[in-house]
């Protein structure tokens, strides 16, 4: 099942922003994120979230696959912190192709 015999059962993926105690912004993908959220704040996510834990979930949107969430993630790596909360309200130029 996990060969791909299951693409009509996609499960959507979201791209997510964090804000982190010491003001940093996190961001990162997730098929689940009350759950992702939940392992950051537990110390059992990512290494920055570890010695930054979030405070808060700042922004999320919904994709309709991994890869689709991973290049929205690239994207939003790629501005400035003062561009990446308008990154979420702002429609995706891919889903226009």
């Amino acid at each position: 099942m996990l060969n791909g015999s299951n693409e009509n059962i996609e499960t959507a993926w979201f791209l997510y922003l964090l804000e982190c105690k010491n003001g940093a912004y996190y961001a990162g993908i997730t098929n689940d994120l009350q759950a992702r959220f939940d392992a950051h704040l537990s110390g059992k996510g990512a290494r920055y979230t570890r010695a930054n834990p979030p405070v808060k979930i700042l922004a999320s949107k919904p994709y309709p696959n991994r890869s689709t969430a991973s290049i929205a993630e690239a994207q939003l790596k790629a501005l400035h912190r003062s561009k990446k909360l308008a990154y979420f309200s702002m429609e995706d130029i891919s889903e226009n192709a």
